[in-house]
């Protein structure tokens, strides 16, 4: 939920609840059984959309034009045309966070798959794409039972994970520009009903929309007195180009998004949701985007009531409009447009622009084409939801998320005929708490205890903890239960009591007495312990690292649903961990470094030391892309097509230019040149699996450089993927690396460029040299 007051909120979902009834009508505008509205032009499927939504705007009034720039737009009878809630929200799973889904009819639930940042792991973008299809059938199905005024999806959030602390970095795929445009091209792609590869979707008709959010430079919630709503983000040209903007124009330009959504913050002293630049010349103009944008929730009242930026509220509303914005969520633009255009603040065409971009989403989502059941996907309902095809990939999910920390020992997994366990911790027995945020009543729960009973029926529990946050710990109880077992499995780590929206982090350690607790219970047990964290961003845990008798660490991120069972899978062996961070675990006192410190490169004359993997020079606990196995993986490089590169041949031009420091190089633009086409070349890779146990197993192809001066990054993720090997197995796999997107970086001007020097391509601890000549 976002920033409407919490009275607001109970107010206006008791009142939907009792106005709403167990419909299994779906709201549709254009019913052919009505004389009074079938002859309307923009009823006539015929005519393009285009011609049809101007002939719509043409026929409303200008009160009726402004109820509609609002998330919750009213009925407009005499057009026949129903009321529609453009707020609905699908982050990992249909939900009813938003006011568009109501779980009150045939349909009770839906499936929850892990939270983003645990999916993120898997670095399978075919399996991002699989559950993006499966959210998007049960969004359709939800909307085909009556139970949806809204096909609009407030997802992915595809904001860079750039600071650990962030209270929404669990809802992000992480913290790599590339990964975070890759899973936003799967996931919508899969939501909106096109095909893997894109290029699927048909007359612009969608299964349902997906927004990208939060645009731009948006990661920042509540820490330590600042807060989004005021927030002035100072970010560089060079950050700006290389990290927080590429997520965003791969969800524009591959994906072919739908929706973007314009966050609360300032960036550089403007407003997001009033910055005609990032709205209108980025967005609209440079990346081609063609759907609709809505602003964060009352992100628009608070350009006048915080960031003061706007000197009345007429101004706000004409700012936004005039940017490019479509629709408000909130009542601001329903309370303040007609003032606005009274006062000549705005022009009653600025309206019609942002309502062609609405009316146009409507009717790609087949909303203004009669009724539902006779079009495409009309046939999908409620046996689709929930289906065992989406409960097991809810579990395969989770399954390939699961990242193993540590295995001293080889004390993982446990020998399923083991006589006794112990399982202390207060995240052992909470189905609610594998879910994380933005989740809708789930198909099942099953609590880890609950599973890993399953395996063992001589299995004692004990909390540990009064909550999550440890305030009381009963160490002693614990201790004792944990003396009598054979093994033990400790559940600790966070919830959405210490990482939310509008709620940021302070420390990096665990909460209250959890490390006290997992000690004292180490120390105690006959053999050594198995630390299973759940939480979303990451957390200090060297103690345990270091700790001789904790001799298994898995991390599970908000496993969903199925999380429960699928690290029992994992701890007993029926399943070989596979999954890799997707971010990096900072130390403790990373703490020092403000949280409003947006700069991503290093500055060694302060003692800065940089953000994420790509810059960041200080110690790591677990480093990006860090992930065991029950089986061992080596590589090694097959053959690489090209070991040399001219910058000529690459450059658009054929000239190249010089730094300051007189090298050489060119700019990149545009990847998708000629020149850039040609530039291509692959590199294969061999995977060895040594072990015993078949496995899933993510390669991880880098570029790196010794030369990191002027903000170049340690090294850049070039692509990766999930294979599937059996024991004693060699396999071979093909990555193209392209220069022009790989081997570019940022320059202080913004501008992506291509500099002379040696590349290395590196995966796990092989490397191939590529030399850059002028």
């Amino acid at each position: 939920m976002r920033h409407y007051g919490t009275l607001h909120v109970l107010l206006c979902l008791t009142l939907t609840s009792l106005i709403l009834t167990e419909s299994t009508q779906p709201p549709f505008a254009c019913d052919s059984s009505n004389p009074a509205t079938k002859s309307f032009p923009f009823c006539k499927l015929t005519l393009p959309i285009s011609a049809r939504v101007k002939d719509l705007v043409s026929r409303l009034t200008l009160d009726e034009k402004i109820s509609q720039l609002v998330n919750t737009a009213p009925a407009i009878p005499r057009l026949g045309i129903p009321a529609y809630e453009w707020w609905s929200e699908a982050l990992h799973g249909v939900s009813n966070s938003g006011y568009g889904i109501r779980f009150n009819g045939a349909i009770k639930s839906a499936t929850s798959f892990p939270q983003v940042i645990l999916t993120a792991a898997s670095f399978d973008a075919r399996l991002w794409y699989r559950i993006g299809q499966a959210i998007g059938l049960e969004a359709r199905a939800v909307y085909n039972q009556g139970q949806a005024n809204g096909m609009t999806f407030w997802a992915p959030n595809i904001n860079v994970f750039r600071d650990p602390r962030w209270g929404r970095g669990q809802e992000t795929p992480g913290e790599d520009p590339l990964v975070s445009g890759k899973y936003a091209i799967s996931y919508v792609r899969g939501v909106q009903g096109d095909t893997f590869q894109g290029g699927g979707i048909k007359d612009g008709h969608l299964q349902a929309s997906a927004c990208c959010k939060h645009f731009t430079a948006y990661d920042l919630d509540h820490w330590k007195g600042v807060n989004r709503f005021g927030y002035d983000a100072k970010v560089t040209k060079q950050d700006l180009a290389d990290t927080y903007q590429p997520p965003f124009q791969s969800c524009i330009q591959h994906a072919q998004a739908s929706g973007i959504m314009c966050a609360y913050n300032r960036v550089n002293g403007v407003p997001n949701c009033a910055d005609h630049n990032l709205l209108s010349n980025i967005a609209r103009n440079q990346w081609g985007f063609q759907g609709y944008i809505t602003s964060d929730c009352d992100a628009v009242s608070i350009i006048y009531d915080v960031h003061k930026y706007a000197k009345t509220p007429e101004d706000a509303v004409a700012e936004v409009l005039k940017a490019g914005m479509d629709v408000n969520c909130g009542s601001y633009l329903k309370n303040h447009t007609k003032s606005a255009i009274q006062k000549k603040k705005l022009l009653e065409s600025d309206i019609d622009r942002a309502l062609g971009n609405l009316f146009t989403m409507r009717m790609r989502l087949g909303l203004f084409n009669g009724n539902p059941s006779s079009l495409p996907y009309g046939s999908i309902g409620p046996s689709q939801v929930c289906s065992k095809a989406h409960q097991d990939l809810a579990l395969e999910a989770a399954r390939n998320g699961i990242v193993l920390l540590k295995n001293s020992a080889k004390l993982l997994p446990l020998k399923k005929t083991i006589s006794s366990l112990a399982v202390i911790g207060p995240n052992a027995n909470s189905a609610h708490t594998l879910v994380g945020n933005y989740a809708g009543p789930p198909c099942k729960s099953v609590e880890p205890l609950k599973a890993l009973q399953s395996y063992v029926k001589n299995t004692q529990y004990h909390k540990g903890c009064n909550f999550v946050n440890c305030t009381a710990a009963s160490i002693n109880e614990a201790v004792e239960v944990a003396k009598k077992a054979d093994y033990v499995v400790l559940f600790m780590g966070l919830d959405q009591g210490e990482e939310r929206e509008d709620f940021d982090r302070v420390d990096l350690v665990l909460p209250g007495q959890q490390q006290a607790l997992i000690t004292a219970v180490a120390k105690a047990a006959k053999k050594p312990v198995v630390l299973v964290m759940i939480c979303g961003g990451p957390v200090d845990i060297s103690f345990a690292k270091r700790d001789p008798k904790i001799g298994g660490i898995l991390w599970g991120g908000y496993p969903g649903e199925s999380g429960g069972i699928a690290l029992a899978e994992v701890i007993f062996g029926d399943h070989n961990p596979g999954g890799k961070l997707p971010m990096t675990w900072y130390p403790k006192e990373f703490i020092k470094i403000p949280m409003t410190d947006m700069r991503m490169r290093p500055d060694p004359s302060s003692g800065y030391p940089g953000r994420t993997y790509r810059f960041y020079t200080g110690r790591k606990v677990y480093r990006f892309g860090y992930g065991l196995s029950y089986s061992k993986y080596a590589y090694d490089f097959v053959s690489v097509t090209q070991n040399k590169l001219s910058l000529t041949q690459i450059s658009s031009t054929g000239t190249t230019l010089q730094n300051s420091d007189s090298v050489h190089y060119t700019s990149v633009t545009d990847t998708e040149t000629e020149s850039c086409e040609k530039a291509k070349f692959s590199a294969t890779v061999g995977v060895k699996n040594s072990g015993e146990m078949d496995g899933k197993h993510v390669v991880l192809l880098f570029v790196k450089q010794n030369d990191i001066a002027n903000g170049k990054p340690v090294k850049q993720l070039v692509g990766f993927e999930s294979v599937k090997t059996k024991g004693g197995e060699r396999i071979e796999m093909e990555f193209v690396v392209s220069p022009c997107e790989h081997f570019r970086t940022a320059n202080e001007e913004g501008l992506m460029v291509i500099e002379e020097g040696t590349r290395y391509l590196a995966v796990g601890d092989q490397q191939y040299p590529i030399s850059v000549l002028l």
